[in-house]
């Protein structure tokens, strides 16, 4: 009998144990500052990364090549597994389209290609990150890739997903503002509070950065209330904050964080350091 095998990209950000735990391939987007172009798999120092984006002041980024993915569908298909890969959203990256026309040119090839079933996660980071939890261990458990795909479809439909920033203009300057482009021209000074959903989204802007943890952790409570209990924590460059509201939520939720984790150079580069993220999903799709 064949497996079902998840394969995502790296902007989930998942910690290393649980990708070795479930057996998750990783295909990596790149980022570049200055000259030098990078995979972001490749790039273990954070703080050095991120040090030279706020020197620079701006870093570019690209999605995996075709050849990226079929490198790493190609195995896994003459193994007669099947294949969910699943990806950053589609309405910032174009990630997803990569993945897509890899899996047509190895059905093209006769090599498989319709066994892999390409998702667009319409999330990032974190958020992506449960989805492909919740896939994986559907997959551990023995599910087809049918009911791996409705299992991250549960996830997605469950999903929210709230990040407080320091400033828009990383975003404005990689032109993945979205939505969030109606708060530039604001006069006063503003944190705000976005989420990623298919594009980035405002959802409300605060004054002080005190105010932007407050609001998070009414959010999560928010969740706690609609039983949407698996919950993430992730930040940039906030290791402090991140601990605190990791502490919080624990007490909230009554259970550990489902993972936690430091966002990584291709999302943090249209970011910026700063940011502060929570989330959740129900309990049910991770089981």
């Amino acid at each position: 009998m064949s497996d079902t095998v998840i394969v995502c990209d790296s902007t989930a950000y998942l910690p290393a144990e649980l990708i070795a735990k479930h057996g998750i391939r990783v295909v990596s987007l790149y980022v570049t500052v200055g000259d030098e172009q990078q995979r972001e798999s490749e790039i273990d120092d954070y703080g050095a990364f991120y040090q030279r984006l706020r020197t620079s002041g701006a870093a570019t980024t690209s999605q995996p090549s075709i050849g990226d993915f079929t490198s790493v569908y190609e195995p896994l298909l003459a193994d007669g597994n099947e294949v969910v890969s699943i990806h950053l959203s589609a309405g910032i990256s174009g990630t997803f389209e990569a993945a897509g026309q890899a899996r047509d040119q190895l059905a093209a090839a006769g090599k498989g290609g319709e066994r892999v079933h390409v998702v667009d996660s319409c999330s990032a980071a974190g958020g992506m990150g449960l989805q492909v939890l919740a896939g994986a261990i559907a997959a551990g458990k023995g599910a087809d890739a049918e009911r791996v795909r409705a299992r991250v479809q549960e996830a997605r439909d469950g999903l929210k997903m709230w990040f407080a920033i320091d400033t828009l203009e990383y975003l404005r300057r990689g032109g993945r503002i979205g939505l969030a482009r109606a708060w530039l021209g604001a006069a006063l000074r503003i944190k705000p509070i976005l989420t990623l959903e298919e594009e980035i989204t405002p959802i409300e802007r605060v004054r002080t950065r005190a105010r932007a943890v407050e609001r998070l952790r009414d959010y999560a409570a928010q969740r706690h209330e609609s039983g949407a209990d698996a919950w993430v924590v992730q930040h940039i460059q906030d290791a402090e904050a991140a601990g605190e509201l990791v502490g919080h939520c624990r007490e909230l939720f009554g259970r550990e964080a489902v993972f936690t984790s430091e966002v990584g150079p291709v999302i943090g580069a249209h970011i910026g350091p700063g940011l502060l993220g929570v989330g959740s999903v129900p309990v049910s799709v991770l089981e």
